[in-house]
């Protein structure tokens, strides 16, 4: 398992660059390519498409990180599942809701970092597995603002909690991949630039 610390929830809090409200929706497609792990050790690619409609505000983030801080990712997910910021779909799968967005500035690239309720199969229900523990999708892209064009990577089931980072000593919020890999975004465009 892989884990990313501070990314999304408070470098959503920290951005001075990020955008609270849209004019208009923007819409991003591309290829996922995803790796298998486990027994399954095939490597899938899809298309995707991200359709962005808004993003949280500073004091939406930061209820949503004291909601962390004190009650975990359960309570945290339950406060924010009705959100509609957007959606975002992979191939034929009906597309997931985004309850959390934020833009900023990377690099000289606009940054998208997002989450969701991922997919969940009956299997994984029936059988009670731990991949349950899981329940966000994450993404996070970088375009090019000059050619609407760039690449990401996409966590299929991830886990986000309060915990202090070993090496500064502070509290972080960590999101976790339950996969061994992340999966990448690629060839990504950006739809109807003005």
């Amino acid at each position: 398992m892989k884990t990313f610390r501070n990314l999304i929830i408070v470098s959503m809090v920290t951005a001075a660059a990020s955008i609270s409200a849209f004019a208009q929706s923007e819409t991003y497609t591309g290829t996922v390519i995803s790796y298998g792990s486990g027994t399954n050790i095939r490597t899938t690619s899809n298309t995707f498409t991200l359709n962005i409609k808004g993003t949280m505000s500073d004091s939406d983030v930061d209820r949503a990180v004291a909601i962390l801080q004190e009650d975990g990712q359960d309570a945290l997910l339950k406060s924010i599942r009705t959100n509609d910021l957007g959606n975002f779909s992979v191939g034929g799968r009906l597309g997931r809701d985004l309850i959390g967005v934020r833009i900023d500035e990377a690099g000289g690239k606009k940054r998208i970092r997002a989450i969701f309720e991922r997919w969940i199969n009956f299997g994984e229900i029936r059988g009670g597995y731990r991949s349950l523990d899981y329940p966000f999708g994450y993404l996070e892209i970088l375009i090019d603002p000059a050619t609407g064009k760039g690449e990401g990577t996409f966590l299929e089931a991830a886990k986000i909690r309060w915990k202090r980072d070993k090496s500064s000593n502070q509290y972080v919020v960590e999101i976790e991949d339950f996969g061994t890999f992340p999966a990448r975004l690629m060839g990504i465009s950006q739809r109807n630039r003005t």
